[in-house]
């Protein structure tokens, strides 16, 4: 498929890829560390909690910042907050689990305004056109990272003693984000359009017919899923293992097969497909859980670690491209792309709080393998009844001219340059 992406759109794929690679790199080992020195899962969970809580902070806030000044100074400030979270834990060391709130707050907030940032620019340097085809070159990205990052990390760890491996992999991060602020310097800064509207989410969610409506129950329901699987899943495989290599493993063969599945759904996953392949894509989600009923063992997570990598694209890829052609059917939308990027971000963030407080629940009731895997059960389907919400959504996409669209958004995005 011949690229439409231009040279913005390259760079900003560079910088994401940068980013994405540092996190994969240290992030995935995160948890691990901190479970090292303290076996606590609700620890994990309130780590995340914070997280959340930071990111819709400042995801909110700084909309005012982004729409009105310089959102390329957003997106190089989340990425050097990122590098200071990496810099602290560094100096903390195994001391870090003390400062669980703190440090997740830090992490929340540079991840928040680097999102928010991100995903204006995302939105301003591609259309109806290259926007699937840079979806996929993001999900190429992510997963050619989560193959190198952890198999890097983990073959680092394995060779170190102590905790000098870790000490090493979280230098290398903190490097990689300091390239990727200077990379930022790239990127063309694009003027400032209207003022920021506080009450912009409130009001979009508050108008009967709006499909920001639907769309955000989808959303909800989408960080739902996440909010746990994001930190559980590694965490799980390390406790089954006891092996940071063995994670590093599980890590290199699912993101290799992502790298494919992303490859293909970028390629062949075409507007029209997105509704029957977002449904198909969240039952298979479900599916692939079955096998840890039967037994919690590294075979069995490896067998739901690779058919999540394999049918993933299919629910993840379309639901970005709609919420973001969302943002593009009038020129009035279009001037509201910052408030609309919030509004997505805080669903978001609503769902993912919303599934780690649920874990934490049931934590307190039961640690037995069983209800974590119920637990995860019962959190995949979300995303199934997000379809049902999306499919308004979707048919009013399919009924949008492309070449209308095309044009009109291409005329918006130069009138922002």
């Amino acid at each position: 498929m011949k690229s439409n992406l231009n040279g913005q759109s390259i760079l900003l794929l560079s910088l994401n890829g940068l980013f994405v690679f540092a996190a994969a790199l240290s992030g995935t080992f995160l948890n691990v560390y901190l479970w090292k020195s303290r076996q606590d899962y609700a620890m994990i969970g309130w780590f995340n909690v914070s997280q959340q809580i930071a990111l819709g902070i400042m995801v909110w806030v700084a909309g005012k910042w982004v729409k009105e000044h310089n959102k390329m100074n957003a997106l190089r400030v989340g990425t050097a907050m990122s590098g200071l979270f990496y810099l602290i834990v560094l100096y903390t060391g195994p001391q870090a689990v003390n400062y669980i709130w703190p440090l997740g707050m830090l992490l929340g907030a540079a991840l928040g305004l680097f999102w928010l940032a991100f995903n204006v620019i995302f939105f301003e340097v591609t259309d109806r056109v290259s926007r699937d085809h840079f979806n996929g070159w993001v999900g190429l990205l992510g997963s050619f990272s989560g193959i190198v990052g952890p198999w890097l990390s983990g073959w680092i760890i394995a060779r170190m003693e102590d905790d000098a491996g870790y000490r090493v992999i979280f230098s290398i991060s903190l490097a990689f984000y300091v390239v990727g602020v200077v990379l930022s310097f790239f990127l063309r800064k694009r003027k400032p359009t209207g003022k920021y509207n506080w009450k912009e989410p409130k009001q979009r969610l508050s108008q009967k017919g709006s499909m920001w409506r639907p769309l955000s129950l989808s959303l909800v329901a989408q960080g739902i899923r996440e909010g746990v699987f994001a930190f559980l899943i590694t965490l799980l495989v390390y406790v089954v293992t006891q092996q940071e290599w063995k994670l590093a493993q599980f890590s290199l063969i699912t993101s290799g097969v992502s790298f494919f599945s992303f490859w293909a759904a970028g390629k062949w996953l075409k507007p029209h497909y997105r509704s029957v392949g977002m449904l198909l894509g969240a039952v298979l989600l479900v599916i692939v859980l079955l096998p840890l009923l039967w037994r919690v063992e590294y075979r069995t997570l490896l067998i739901m670690g690779i058919g999540t990598a394999l049918f993933i694209p299919l629910y993840l890829i379309p639901m970005i491209s709609a919420s973001f052609d969302l943002m593009g059917t009038s020129e009035g939308d279009a001037n509201q792309r910052v408030e609309l990027v919030v509004l997505r971000e805080l669903c978001l963030m609503v769902g993912r709080l919303t599934g780690t407080l649920i874990f934490l629940g049931v934590l307190s009731i039961s640690k037995a393998p069983a209800a974590m895997i119920w637990l995860l059960i019962g959190l995949a389907l979300m995303p199934v009844g997000g379809c049902f919400f999306m499919r308004n959504v979707l048919k009013m996409e399919q009924k949008t001219k492309q070449g209308t669209s095309h044009s009109n958004t291409r005329r918006w995005h130069k009138q922002t340059e």
